[in-house]
């Protein structure tokens, strides 16, 4: 395994996480005085692998159709879209 490749991941995916919508209800559970953290910890730990998982398997699949710099361009513009659309609902 690349240890570059792995850390500019791991980095990348750990600042996107932040303050994110997942982030924010992982604190709400684990702010419920009657739930396990240790439960908390381990629910939302699995809910990130299996949507990793998807999007890794997504990645792969897409990949054969689509080079990634194209996928990169259309990534891209569906973030650009979805912050006009944020803009404009504001």
């Amino acid at each position: 395994m690349n240890l570059k490749i792995f850390f500019t991941i791991f980095i990348s995916v750990f600042i996107a996480e932040l303050g994110d919508k997942t982030q924010l209800a992982t604190i709400l559970f684990a702010s419920d005085k009657q739930i396990s953290k240790l439960a908390v910890f381990f629910a939302a730990s699995a809910a990130l692998i299996a949507t990793s998982a998807i999007g890794v398997l997504a990645g792969g699949l897409i990949s054969q159709y689509i080079s990634a710099k194209q996928l990169s361009y259309i990534a891209g513009a569906g973030f650009i879209l979805i912050g006009i659309y944020t803009i404009y609902k504001a």
